[in-house]
């Protein structure tokens, strides 16, 4: 049995993931995602995956955040098992320890740029007016102070992405997942938005792993891994 990691391991660690999908067709082959992949990454550190379309890098991504479930192994990030929690138990985690930056914002139009970025607080409980400063302090940390009262569609794509980052911060979390966060933003955009995301996690310090496929970008990383036939292979 897997022991509990101790103090001076990496924050996240991903042992031995295996995943495979069982086809509904008679005699069918089952689809094998990962085959004993294995993954560690330390507070501060920003490692990239690139890899194929159709690789599996979202469906990692998903199982390292608890969104998904590995058929063998197991996630560790710090001293939680978080391949062993419960549905409610994850969502709680995710919500505690976990951001993550999508490549679509999936911003709720309703509400302004400051009141997203405030969600994840208010989810957990927090008096409306505390949560609302502090998403205040992280729209002013990407930029976005004088567009806070904006809604969604009144912003740019970049902009966009911008406020999902400050929600995704706003927690300030152990682990920081982020899939193609620049993958729908123009060139000039993207570069913006990269460096922005590199800043602001190098200075909060959480462990960061980052699938794209802009190879310029994860050179700019710590660690760029490739992930190919099911195993990830340093570059």
């Amino acid at each position: 049995m897997m022991g509990q990691p101790s103090a001076d391991r990496p924050l996240l660690r991903a042992v031995n993931i295996g995943k495979s999908y069982t086809s509904p067709r008679a005699g069918a082959k089952p689809l094998v995602l990962f085959r004993d992949l294995s993954l560690e990454v330390a507070a501060g550190e920003m490692v990239a995956i690139v890899g194929e379309s159709g690789a599996g890098k979202s469906s990692l991504l998903h199982i390292l955040a608890a969104l998904d479930e590995p058929s063998k192994g197991e996630v560790w990030c710090g001293a939680t098992n978080i391949t062993r929690l419960s549905q409610r138990a994850a969502a709680e985690f995710r919500n505690r320890e976990i951001g993550y930056v999508w490549q679509f914002h999936y911003l709720l139009p309703e509400f302004t740029a400051l009141e997203n970025v405030a969600m994840p607080l208010l989810a957990r409980g927090m008096r409306r007016e505390e949560a609302l400063q502090e998403a205040h302090r992280w729209m002013d940390n990407v930029g976005l102070a004088d567009r806070e009262d904006h809604r969604s569609g009144e912003l740019s794509g970049g902009e966009q992405q911008r406020v999902s980052i400050a929600r995704a911060l706003v927690t300030r979390p152990k682990l920081l997942l982020a899939d193609e966060p620049t993958g729908d933003l123009d060139n000039a955009t993207a570069d913006s938005v990269f460096s922005l995301l590199r800043e602001v996690q190098r200075e909060q310090g959480p462990a960061g792993v980052m699938v794209t496929h802009n190879m310029a970008f994860a050179a700019r990383c710590d660690r760029m891994l490739h992930l190919h036939d099911g195993k990830l292979q340093s570059l």
